[in-house]
C-alpha cells in the first residue's frame, strides 16, 4: 500500500503485480484443484478504497502517471472486479468466490506513509486487530449458505456495496483479458 514507484521481479508496477495479478495467477493456478474439490471457495483481499480506483487500459501499469494512494485504490478496484468476472465464469461450477474489506487493520500495511502511520497510532483504539480483521474472510470462506452470493463483495462479514465502477460487467471481461495477456496465460 502506497509504495513508491516500483516494479516486480515480473515487471509489474507493484500494487498491480502484488494485489491483482498475483490473485489472478494463483487462482489460474489452483482451479483444477479448486474444481475437482467443490464445493470450493476463493476470496480475494479487497477493500473499501476500491470506490476512489479506476481501472486506466491506457496507462494499466502506471508509467504515464503514479500516484501512491490512487495505484493501490485501483489494484483494489481490480480485485472486485476479477472476483466479480470469475464469479460469471464459474457459475455451476460449484467453485464460488468473493471479494472482502477487512477493515482498518492495525497492521505494517501503511509503513510507506508518515501520515498515514501517524493517523493509525492516534486512532489506534479504533482499528481493528489483526485477528478482527481477519474474521470477513473467514466468514466467506467458511459460513454455510453464502454460494448465492457468489462475486459479491463483502464487509464486516455481510455483503456490503460497490463501487457503480466495480459493477461493470465489461470493464470485469476487458480486465480479464488484459490480465490473461500480461501473464502470458490463456484461461478458458
Amino acid at each position: 500500500m502506497m509504495c513508491p514507484y516500483s516494479k516486480t521481479a515480473d515487471g509489474f508496477e507493484t500494487h498491480l503485480g502484488v494485489n491483482h495479478l498475483g490473485h489472478f495467477l494463483l487462482t489460474h493456478l489452483l482451479l483444477e484443484r479448486l474444481k475437482e474439490s467443490t464445493p470450493a471457495r476463493v476470496v480475494n483481499l479487497s477493500s473499501v478504497v476500491h470506490h476512489a480506483g479506476k481501472i486506466h487500459f491506457h496507462d494499466l501499469q502506471s508509467e504515464k502517471y503514479y500516484s501512491r494512494g490512487l495505484a493501490y485504490c485501483h489494484s483494489k478496484l481490480a480485485n472486485v472486479l476479477f472476483t466479480r468476472e470469475l464469479a460469471r465464469r464459474l457459475k455451476g461450477s460449484g467453485v464460488t468466490t468473493y471479494a472482502v474489506h477487512p477493515g482498518v487493520v492495525s497492521s505494517e500495511l501503511v509503513r510507506h506513509s508518515f501520515l498515514l502511520c501517524l493517523l493509525w497510532r492516534l486512532f489506534s483504539p479504533f482499528i481493528k486487530s489483526p485477528w478482527e480483521g481477519a474474521q470477513t474472510s473467514l466468514h466467506c470462506a467458511l459460513a454455510e449458505g453464502l454460494e448465492p452470493l457468489s462475486g459479491k463483495y463483502f464487509s464486516d462479514c455481510k455483503k456490503a456495496w460497490v463501487s457503480p465502477k466495480s459493477r461493470d460487467n465489461k470493464t470485469a471481461e476487458r480486465l480479464w483479458n488484459v490480465s490473461c495477456e500480461l501473464l502470458g496465460i490463456q484461461w478458458e
